[in-house]
């Protein structure tokens, strides 16, 4: 009986040992298909059903159907109206149909003579035969392969490579003949209750299924076993750094977080509260925090990161705050200081025994002779809080004794960023916290590993961010707080009359007193991007439909002190127009804003158009956001119609998953998401689920996976080395 083989076995033998021609073997390689494994995992796109397919001799005009046959006869010429037409008859036995290829001149030299296709369309009538126009075509190999009654495979393929589908079945079907039984990696058990062929099965079914239902029940498995991998990932990597403890345990009950809600003029909504509650409790427990607070724009997370930060401060630790752009870090900073500007925190060295509570701002943009008294301050503790930018993580900011770090718009930062703020966090020998100097729990003390609390305004579907923030807990601001007025979404044509439209209501709100944002998706223009473009539009507006108003540019490509000049115009007042590029999308508060213009609305995703709506309607009354958008595909149009119709962002998240898909949706933080070649969300959040309560079920009775090595090993081939010492035993 044949050895069972894992998949990393497979993943180790490279294809010239299952009998791959040499000439192939590049052109394979440059595709990506270099080991065993690799064509395995080479999924078909599709099938061509060959037991259900029409027979070219029952076919109708009107027909859309498939058919196979033989490319008999194909030549290719110019018509009078100068278009090149490819003319094709394609036979099965005594049957033929005819074949119109226009403007496609490639497929002469794509479907010589012998080669066997199917094509997929409707059936006409022209000058008295039977013909496809421009059918679907698929290679399905060269005279003398035709096989019929079977369920054939159509690969993706390659032109650059040059590589046809046709080619890849013989390579599989080696891949598989080598390859043999494979090692179950998921328990009888699990295999019953969720209804799942085996993998080997698996395998050999997704590529030369005997039926539909075949491919239909492979696919299903080899879908969960995506999920799954990824869902044992997380489960583990939390569980891990939970069993690990090494965090602090702060003083939850101190006086700042008490004395800073009580000050603020407004009541915390409901979710905020929530929010404090979720984050105190982590807080307490010597485990490491690790919490995603996801949110609408302007549902007030900045509150609660500072709740965080005051937990840390009021047990003597420190805290940090990272922000995307340095604009947003201005912003928090200046927001920071004025709510936390009349506490204090215990002093030795005052006479009242009291000093107030100290925060700083670090960014590209910081004086040295500034960095210098800041690091002097981070080191000797009478820096409490710190908001930066990327500067936070190179050495600037020598931490005494970091107990959380805040990572705001965290999509923007790699993994191997925040990695390097927390790693930041180890205290000067010697040294003693700032403040009274007491600790609190046993997982407290110098050096303890400091808590993370992650924020991002762009909501992220409940299923998508189990796949991809698997590993941390969640808290959701969904309330909004009183104040803030829904914005009135509408969408124009990119006509002059559409836009017309649009300047009209802005200039009308200038007029009242009011500021605007007109958005361009470019800085400068492009020949090959047909876009509106910041300079060009600011220069353009100022001469024609802004005519007489203040109008100011910001973009990413700007000097630094430009860039401030910009927004500090805009915030005074002094600027009506503000003319930018999707540098605002984020943290940009000016409340006396009430008009949005976006132009090329339908280059945008959604989330981002809901996060550049959320720059507007921040100051109570009523306000606007028009997309000037030529909505000229499905998905484009879709986007449009959803921003026009709903204002949460919830439910355009979801929206946005649907239209473009996961890849599209998320920036960095994606370890594992290349591993999705079958799975695709929002279609499969079931499989998730199910995904995600295999992997509990099955870390809670092998925590090391010593009974699943193989799985293990999978796991560890998915995420890396990073992730080995989870199951070691």
């Amino acid at each position: 009986m044949a050895r069972e083989r894992t998949l990393r076995e497979l993943a180790a033998v490279p294809i010239a040992e299952v009998g791959v021609a040499p000439k192939l073997r590049p052109r394979l390689e440059a595709m990506g298909l270099a080991t065993v494994l690799d064509v395995l995992q080479h999924y078909p796109r599709r099938y061509h059903d060959r037991t259900r397919s029409a027979e070219i001799a029952s076919l109708q005009p009107g027909d859309e159907v498939t058919v196979v046959g033989e490319v008999r006869r194909i030549a290719g010429r110019r018509t009078r109206n100068r278009r090149f037409l490819v003319e094709a008859v394609v036979g099965e036995d005594a049957a033929a149909v005819d074949v119109a290829f226009f403007n496609q001149a490639w497929r002469e030299k794509q479907l010589p003579e012998g080669t066997e296709v199917a094509l997929f369309g409707k059936v006409d009538l022209f000058r008295g035969r039977l013909r496809f126009t421009n059918p679907v075509v698929d290679v399905l190999g060269r005279a003398g392969q035709a096989r019929t009654g079977v369920v054939v495979p159509i690969y993706p393929q390659s032109g650059k490579a040059d590589v046809s589908t046709w080619e890849i079945q013989p390579v599989v079907a080696a891949a598989l003949e080598w390859a043999g039984p494979l090692v179950e990696p998921l328990p009888a058990a699990v295999l019953g209750e969720l209804k799942l062929v085996g993998r080997t099965a698996a395998y050999h079914d997704v590529h030369r299924p005997a039926a539909p239902d075949d491919a239909r029940r492979a696919r299903r498995r080899l879908r969960f076993d995506e999920f799954l991998r990824m869902q044992i990932g997380l489960v583990a990597g939390k569980r891990a750094v939970e069993a690990a403890g090494g965090g602090i345990a702060h003083d939850v009950d101190g006086p700042l977080v008490a004395r800073f809600l009580a000050s603020l003029p407004f009541d915390l909504t409901g979710d905020q509260r929530r929010a404090v509650d979720a984050v105190s409790a982590d807080m307490a427990r010597s485990v490491p925090m690790h919490r995603l607070l996801q949110g609408e724009v302007g549902s007030g997370k900045t509150l609660v990161a500072l709740a965080a930060l005051l937990i840390a401060v009021q047990g003597g630790h420190q805290g940090a705050l990272m922000a995307p752009t340095e604009v947003l870090a201005e912003q928090i900073h200046g927001v920071a200081r004025e709510l936390l500007g009349d506490l204090t925190v215990a002093s030795a060295d005052t006479l009242t025994g009291e000093r107030p509570l100290a925060v700083a701002l670090l960014t590209n943009r910081t004086p040295a002779a500034e960095r210098r008294r800041l690091a002097e301050g981070l080191r000797d503790g009478t820096v409490d809080v710190v908001v930066g930018t990327h500067a936070l993580l190179y050495g600037d900011a020598p931490f005494r004794d970091l107990g959380i770090a805040v990572i705001d718009e965290q999509h923007r930062f790699g993994v191997e960023q925040r990695a390097l703020l927390r790693g930041s966090a180890a205290p000067v020998a010697g040294g003693e916290a700032a403040g009274d100097g007491t600790r609190d729990g046993d997982g407290g003390g110098a050096g303890g590993i400091p808590d993370v609390l992650v924020m991002t305004a762009t909501p992220i579907p409940r299923t998508a961010a189990m796949l991809v923030y698997g590993d941390l807990d969640r808290s959701e601001l969904r309330e909004m707080p009183p104040g803030r007025t829904p914005v009135t979404t509408r969408v124009v044509t990119a006509d002059d009359r559409g836009r017309a439209g649009a300047y009209e209501r802005l200039r009308a709100e200038v007029g009242a007193g009011h500021q605007a944002y007109v958005v361009c998706p470019l800085v400068e223009g492009s020949e090959r991007v047909e876009a509106r473009a910041a300079v060009e539009e600011y220069e353009r507006l100022g001469a024609e439909e802004l005519s007489g108003l203040r109008v100011g540019l910001l973009h990413g490509q700007m000097p630094a002190a430009d860039k401030e000049r910009a927004m500090a115009e805009f915030r005074a007042g002094t600027v009506d127009v503000l003319v930018a590029t999707t540098v605002i999308e984020v943290g940009v508060d000016v409340p006396n804003a009430t008009v949005m213009v976006v132009e090329d609305a339908h280059r945008f995703g959604l989330s981002q158009l809901h996060q550049l709506r959320g720059r507007v309607g921040r100051g109570g009354g009523s306000s606007w956001c028009f997309l000037v958008a030529d909505s000229t595909t499905p998905g484009s149009e879709a986007r449009m119609e959803a921003m026009a119709e709903s204002g949460d962002g919830f439910l355009l998240a979801e929206r946005d998953l649907e239209i473009r898909g996961a890849g599209e949706v998320f920036g960095e933080r994606q370890a594992g998401m290349g591993d999705l070649k079958l799975g695709r969300l929002p279609r499969d959040a079931r499989y998730v689920e199910f995904a995600r309560s295999t992997a509990e079920g099955i870390l809670d009775t092998d925590p090391s996976l010593a009974r699943h090595r193989a799985l293990a090993e999978e796991v560890e081939d998915l995420l890396g080395d990073d992730v080995e010492f989870l199951f070691k035993s």
